[in-house]
């Protein structure tokens, strides 16, 4: 049992919650030659069957499809080429698939297999598509098991993605908290294998991590996120307003349980609507505009729409409904929004007032309704 520390208000928080998602890497749940662990798996059931005994409604995000098609495939090392990849996924998503709903089944539980990319977080008409089935398979009394489509995913199949897929889970189904197992049992100033790394208990804030050096290779070398993605998950979550516990999953019972374990992130942001969650974190940008300072006040610090005088360049293909991103005169991202013009309407009218533009021009160019502040 890891040793216990103090309880926080975070901690309060994800203990108490009555609606959470359990992210689980691929490392917590295979053997070192790829093939899945049964009992790592019973071991991460019995802890979900718990926190559901004990009244909460829970959503499992688990690696570990491509994982577990390699033994079956007689492959010894996770593969570099997409097309094994997404060979090795399909074996291994029947296989995973079929391991959780026996293992579910010890309580009487269902198991329903969500299977999503990145698209069915982007396209908003996906979004809400997937928001119905999260809610009614819950509804229904069941465990949705998500798992990334990696036999049709091509970009998704990348660094650190089930990670991020979990902190945008969390908020589509309105979880209550974000759970992350993995192989590592906290959040640490460095390497945890290297002497003199520091376990960092809590996150209050970004200053809490201003130090962290976190990896992007997980250690097993069958997984792909590593600690720096699971960090820029939690905090995406809990700038959204959702806590979260980072934790080892041998320590699953107590971090579902007590939440005693691990790295508590606290919430730093307000619950966003669905639709400005998903607008500033889920959607692709299909380009950017560049905002002279006047008009970054306007859109971050007084939350206005953005009319064409405070737009000094236009970037990328975009068609009107498109995201895209803001950026200040620096290139940094300051918000992002809906543009209500294409790319190819808006050059001639950068930079000129609303009463110097043609009557049929005269809109804004990004709605105060359809825009996000990224920056305060």
């Amino acid at each position: 049992m890891s040793t216990s520390v103090a309880v926080s208000a975070a901690r309060r928080a994800v203990s108490a919650a009555s609606r959470v998602v359990v992210k689980v890497g691929s490392s917590s749940l295979t053997t070192a030659a790829g093939g899945l662990d049964p009992d790592r798996l019973d071991a991460l059931v019995d802890a979900v069957a718990a926190r559901r005994a004990a009244g909460s409604q829970v959503v499992l995000v688990s690696s570990g499809a491509i994982a577990a098609g390699l033994a079956p495939l007689g492959i010894t090392r996770r593969p570099r080429d997409l097309a094994t990849q997404q060979a090795a996924a399909s074996v291994g998503q029947l296989t995973l698939a079929h391991a959780y709903a026996n293992s579910f089944g010890r309580y009487d539980l269902t198991v329903g297999q969500v299977l999503l990319t990145a698209d069915d977080v982007v396209r908003r008409a996906h979004y809400r598509n997937a928001q119905r089935t999260f809610s009614r398979l819950l509804a229904l009394g069941a465990v949705p098991v998500v798992n990334e489509n990696d036999t049709v995913a091509t970009e998704e199949i990348r660094f650190g993605d089930n990670d991020r897929l979990a902190a945008l889970v969390a908020h589509l189904v309105g979880a209550d908290a974000l759970f992350l197992l993995s192989d590592v049992d906290a959040l640490y100033d460095g390497d945890p294998r290297r002497p003199g790394a520091r376990r960092v208990p809590e996150v209050a804030s970004a200053a809490d991590v201003d130090g962290v050096r976190a990896g992007s290779v997980g250690a097993s070398g069958l997984g792909t996120g590593g600690m720096a993605s699971k960090l820029a998950a939690a905090r995406l979550a809990s700038s959204a307003g959702i806590p979260v516990l980072l934790a080892g999953s041998a320590d699953a019972l107590r971090a579902l349980g007590p939440a005693d374990v691990g790295t508590a992130f606290a919430v730093t942001g307000s619950r966003l609507t669905a639709r400005r969650f998903w607008l500033g974190h889920a959607a692709d940008a299909a380009g950017r505009l560049t905002l002279d300072d006047g008009a970054v006040a306007a859109v971050v610090g007084r939350r206005r729409s953005l009319l064409a005088a405070g737009i000094t360049a236009v970037e990328g293909a975009f068609e009107a409904g498109d995201v895209v991103d803001l950026t200040d005169l620096t290139g940094v991202v300051v918000a992002r929004g809906v543009v209500g013009y294409d790319a190819t309407e808006l050059p001639t009218l950068v930079g000129r007032k609303t009463r110097d533009l043609p009557e049929d021009q005269r809109r804004e160019v990004v709605h105060a309704d359809d825009l996000v502040p990224l920056r305060t």
